[in-house]
């Protein structure tokens, strides 16, 4: 409403043939000019189609681990453009689980980001199995909480034995 009435002003001050008028109307203008970028708190991402929050947009983007199963997740839930390593066949994907001592990738096929909590279609790199899981960033503390709501176990290699992730993981940021 208030950026409407705004408009109706300047109209109004161009149209005016006061120098003085004119004057008011460069600075405001200047001002706008100036301003709007800054105010803008949302920014529709163009390849993907997601709308993104200024404040949010780096909560979903990067790599988090997990050190006691020495698995982390690369993720970049807003521009969906992560490929992942020896698996270029899956093209760009909003990110991948992986282990440190596993070569085998589980690809995230599809994230939906809501508040702080991602909701992620995860498949194996053979895609014979999925599971859908929720990623919680916990902002008190920085953790992020992988969940898995249904669907397959994810598994990992170890000492060429398999390994069972649990159904709840906490996964944080490398600090340098």
């Amino acid at each position: 409403m208030a950026f409407k009435l705004t408009l109706i002003g300047i109209f109004a001050m161009i149209f005016s043939e006061n120098k003085r008028n004119m004057k008011h109307l460069f600075i405001l203008l200047s001002f706008i000019c100036i301003a709007l970028p800054s105010m803008a708190s949302e920014v529709n991402d163009c390849e993907s189609g997601n709308v993104v929050s200024k404040i949010d947009s780096s909560v979903f983007v990067g790599r988090i681990e997990n050190d006691e199963y020495q698995v982390y997740i690369v993720m970049d839930f807003y521009r969906k453009n992560i490929t992942c390593p020896r698996q270029e066949i899956f093209g760009q994907n909003p990110g991948y689980f992986g282990a440190v001592r596993d070569t085998r990738k589980w690809i995230i096929e599809d994230s939906n980001i809501k508040g702080n909590m991602a909701y992620l279609v995860i498949i194996n790199d053979y895609g014979s199995e999925d599971l859908e899981a929720k990623l919680t960033f916990n902002p008190h503390d920085g953790t992020y909480t992988l969940e898995r709501t249904e669907g397959s176990t994810i598994k990992i290699v170890v000492n060429r034995q398999w390994v069972k992730i649990p159904k709840k993981l906490v996964f944080k940021r490398r600090t340098k």
